[in-house]
């Protein structure tokens, strides 16, 4: 049987330029090509948690526009289990304005969250059965902290395991950090929450060790092309970058975070899930866009290939 996923998230339409270098301040640069897609972090990570072989049931609010219209076409050929869309017209729906930019592929979004920054009290009300009947609940910060909140709350309260992936970073209480079964910053999003610079193992450690005091209870922090460490307290086990050939590198975290809670909600114990995401966020790289593309399939080929088997 397949694990049940619920992911709470932002929807955003993405508009992407692909670019030789990113512009200085003033300056305007000829794009090479551009491209209109899905994104938003919760979008992206339940995308991912289905491509990574989970029951999925995707939870979002857009806005009464184009760009909500569109939400609503991708959102169902998607194909999630479920998906429960919350709207609104007093605001946007959530939009990004991505740059990538050379060999590389780094990139730079600004975003405007729109409609995914109002959902209300009463709203996550009426998503509580989908919420309390998910083997793993999976969370972002590009909702408003209240809506975030709830949704932990009612998760704890139905034993499933929450993930709270701290992205895009907004301040959030240690009280909240200490609800959460697992936290997935990245080394940027490490800093902001501990003030600690990740530039190795070691200092990604003192980083855990940190977030521990806090009453986080495993993290996992990702660093890249350099790896992640995973943390319990009792134990902390590096987790290797798998090779990839990087087209854009946009959306590498969701797809970790999504096969992730997969992982975890079919039974795969964290530091096996913590692997095969690795694989699963290295083969997405090789895609254009945020939203994911890559398969269980090439994950599991993309492990072997690191083993040698």
């Amino acid at each position: 049987m397949k694990g049940k996923v619920c992911v709470f998230g932002s929807f955003n339409l993405d508009i992407t330029a692909f670019l030789d270098r990113f512009p200085m301040p003033g300056e305007s640069l000829v794009a090479k090509s551009s491209k209109i897609s899905a994104g938003g972090k919760g979008a992206n990570q339940a995308t991912a948690a289905l491509k990574a072989g989970a029951n999925v049931h995707y939870i979002g609010k857009i806005g009464e526009d184009d760009f909500g219209y569109f939400a609503r076409r991708h959102l169902k050929e998607v194909g999630f289990n479920a998906v429960t869309i919350l709207s609104s017209n007093e605001r946007a729906t959530g939009n990004a304005l991505i740059y990538v930019a050379g060999e590389s592929a780094e990139n730079m979004i600004s975003v405007d969250p729109g409609t995914n920054m109002i959902v209300t009290e009463e709203e996550i009300k009426k998503c509580e059965p989908a919420i309390k009947c998910a083997d793993v609940v999976l969370v972002q910060l590009e909702n408003n902290i209240a809506a975030i909140e709830q949704v932990i709350n009612i998760a704890k309260n139905n034993n499933a395991f929450t993930i709270l992936n701290p992205a895009p970073f907004q301040p959030v209480s240690d009280e909240l950090l200490s609800k959460v079964d697992l936290l997935t910053p990245n080394e940027t999003e490490t800093y902001l929450l501990t003030g600690q610079k990740i530039t190795d193992k070691e200092s990604a450690k003192r980083a855990a060790d940190y977030l521990h005091q806090k009453g986080v209870k495993k993290i996992i922090i990702t660093m890249g092309a350099k790896g992640s460490l995973l943390s319990d307290q009792a134990t902390k086990t590096w987790i290797p970058c798998f090779p990839a050939n990087p087209v854009d590198t946009t959306g590498a975290g969701d797809a970790f975070n999504g096969a992730l809670a997969a992982q975890i909600a079919n039974g795969q114990d964290i530091k096996q899930a913590a692997l095969f995401s690795s694989a699963f966020a290295a083969v997405s790289v090789e895609y254009i866009g945020a939203a994911c593309m890559t398969t269980y399939q090439q994950a599991i080929e993309r492990m072997h290939k690191l083993s040698g088997n």
